[in-house]
């Protein structure tokens, strides 16, 4: 489908965008436009005027801190990938970054784009006259969720890949808005709910992610899904832990592509001060599986899905330990 006519504002640096913010209720924010501009040519949202952010210098940032990396929301995942900076850093995220979407999309897709991404289901990322002859759905212009019919919310799955990583790393984001700008935990920017995901104001722009540097704490993201390139994980799973002599002294586990939000796993901190045995991956496969809870919202099972996350969560712990 053709894109429908839209005004394109691009201000050049953060004061313009806020202010463009304001001035045009209800518009969407674009950088790489990689999840944004396909949903729109479905008919999937509406766009009267579109933001382009590409040009705030701000955003574009990339530095190292005394302790942290500092990444402008507009960075590109290519450069994740490829940057020695990333790569001495935060090698998990490189590795993370190369594993979204397909190298094209890369070079122009951003993490803040990749963090704000929509949520996405098996009857809403579909043709215009599909959900039509579907009676559209809850997330837009229906009344009930096809996944879930006798629920009151959306159940589309967020299926962002840098999120889990970030949040096992203990990222910060940097939100600002007409009073200013302020720092908050990544994980309190999401909700579980598939039409509205996200905690941000309308007035609100996402603008850089604050990454820990943490010597002895290692870290890594895998994914399930259909195809090794380019496509949303079915089920994403990151670990971060961190070992001292042959006990486990730290883990965190989140988990994408299951939930309508990037889930970090809780009681983590039962298993500490134990050494890698068999029993030790066992629980860790139960503590995902039983907090893990896919609904149908793709082609595959959600119990697959579910067990594909515990797997995935093992086999990372497995390799991380040796590092």
């Amino acid at each position: 489908m053709t894109l429908a006519d839209f005004q394109l504002v691009r201000p050049a640096s953060l004061p313009e965008a806020l202010a463009a913010r304001r001035a045009y209720p209800g518009a969407r924010l674009l950088a790489g436009g990689t999840d944004l501009v396909p949903n729109l040519r479905h008919g999937i949202g509406e766009a009267a005027v579109l933001i382009d952010l590409t040009a705030v210098p701000r955003l574009r940032e990339l530095t190292v801190e005394p302790s942290a990396l500092h990444i402008g929301a507009a960075v590109t995942l290519d450069r994740l990938a490829t940057d020695p900076m990333i790569a001495q850093h935060a090698p998990a995220l490189a590795e993370a970054a190369r594993q979204i979407a397909g190298a094209t999309h890369r070079t122009v897709a951003t993490i803040g784009g990749n963090l704000c991404l929509d949520t996405r289901c098996l009857y809403y990322n579909q043709s215009a006259w599909w959900r039509q002859s579907n009676g559209f759905c809850l997330k837009y212009r229906g009344e009930r969720c096809h996944v879930a019919p006798e629920g009151n919310r959306c159940r589309a799955a967020y299926s962002g890949d840098a999120a889990p990583l970030l949040l096992t790393l203990g990222a910060t984001v940097e939100l600002a808005d007409g009073t200013g700008t302020a720092w908050v935990d990544l994980e309190s920017i999401f909700r579980d709910d598939g039409a509205a995901h996200l905690r941000l104001g309308e007035d609100q722009i996402l603008l850089a992610v604050r990454v820990p540097i943490r010597s002895g704490l290692v870290a890594g993201y895998e994914k399930a899904r259909l195809r090794d390139a380019m496509d949303f994980p079915l089920a994403g799973v990151a670990v971060a832990l961190r070992r001292e002599n042959d006990r486990l002294a730290e883990l965190r586990i989140a988990v994408t592509g299951t939930s309508s939000r990037p889930v970090l796993l809780t009681d983590c901190e039962a298993l500490l001060g134990r050494s890698l045995d068999a029993e030790l991956l066992r629980q860790i496969d139960k503590l995902v599986q039983r907090q893990v809870k896919p609904m149908r919202t793709t082609l595959i099972p959600a119990h697959s899905r579910r067990r594909m996350a515990a797997a995935l969560a093992v086999r990372l712990v497995r390799r991380l330990w040796s590092c």
